[in-house]
């Protein structure tokens, strides 16, 4: 199983400017470290620092030599997946192959109205455009039409990726219809999944499986899971609070107790925080009931301070990762 980190990038009394410059330093402990993959998100709000993932990726690129570099999601249904294509696979050429996208449908109304598509369209935007882009990597030059982009006639595509085929995962919050498309497309799944017990997260898993079999891509077939992670003795639930709630009246999020907080961290529940032999046991739980690929630890939420990330980062690589690789 890979072992990763993700970043949203969230902004909590810090510049943009410093928040990706932290961003860039943890992708790099994290090579240093042994980690496999780096994940970074995709948000065009106030309160996050990325809106283009694949630009910090390349940076990123730039400063280290191991690590796989993905974004977390890639906002497809809003954008244009010639552009998409085009940004990762120069990713893919500064990095010598470790480029990746995670592609999804967004949990945020945001960038639907920002960049003119229509949420009534909200499933359909994604279902042609993940067509495309699957497309667009498979071929370097595309005639292709549909409803929500002008259609392309022979068209060039370039630059070419440095992978044969640059890997696209389909990122998916919990939808049953996600998990199928997935399926029956043949990519890899990552699962974005909060909170809750990990038995919630099976049925998609199920699904997802149960889909790709009747299509024929049992061996294609790949289960990551992303969660928040924090791994140490800290009292970290002021920091978890201040993410979670709404920043403006009406706003998106939610209100989190210390109750609900610890009842959450304990074993058979999705949220990875606490000591890291419990950390280790909760990830192994979560790879023998979903048959785990990769996961994902959302390492940096909440305005968590510097030094405070990364002791936990180099608890999950000298303390969780030995004992997880070694079963």
């Amino acid at each position: 199983m890979e072992l990763g980190i993700l970043s949203l990038s969230d902004l909590h009394q810090v510049s943009a400017a410093q928040r990706i410059a932290d961003t860039i330093d943890y992708a790099v402990l994290g090579e240093k470290l042994g980690l496999d993959v780096f994940a970074l998100g995709e948000h065009h709000g106030l309160e996050f620092a990325v809106s283009s993932p694949a630009v910090v990726l390349a940076a990123i690129a730039a400063r280290t030599e191991r690590i796989r570099l993905t974004s977390a999601v890639t906002v497809l249904s809003v954008l244009d997946p010639v552009r998409v294509y085009q940004d990762f696979a120069t990713v893919d050429l500064v990095s010598s192959g470790r480029a990746e996208i995670i592609a999804g449908r967004s949990a945020f109304a945001e960038p639907f109205a920002l960049f003119g598509e229509d949420m009534n369209d909200y499933d359909a935007l994604f279902a042609e455009k993940i067509d495309l882009l699957l497309r667009l990597r498979a071929d370097d030059h595309v005639t292709w039409s549909g409803k929500f982009r002008p259609p392309l006639r022979d068209a060039p595509i370039a630059p070419r990726a440095a992978q044969a085929e640059l890997p696209v995962w389909a990122g998916v919050g919990g939808s049953p219809t996600s998990a199928v498309r997935a399926g029956l497309l043949g990519l890899p799944m990552v699962l974005g999944y909060i909170g809750g017990p990990l038995s919630h997260a099976k049925q998609a898993v199920d699904l997802y499986r149960a889909a790709g079999e009747r299509a024929g891509h049992p061996e294609k077939l790949r289960v990551g899971i992303s969660t928040h992670f924090f791994a140490g003795p800290d009292d970290v639930f002021p920091y978890y609070h201040e993410y979670l709630r709404p920043k403006t009246p009406g706003g998106r999020g939610f209100l989190v107790d210390r109750t609900a907080f610890t009842a959450g961290t304990r074993r058979g529940q999705a949220i990875m925080i606490g000591p890291s032999d419990q950390v280790a046991e909760k990830i192994l739980d979560a790879k023998e009931m979903l048959g785990l690929d990769r996961f994902f630890g959302q390492f940096d939420w909440g305005g968590l301070p510097r030094g405070l990330v990364e002791e936990s980062l180099h608890r999950y690589a000298t303390e969780i990762a030995p004992i997880v690789r070694q079963h």
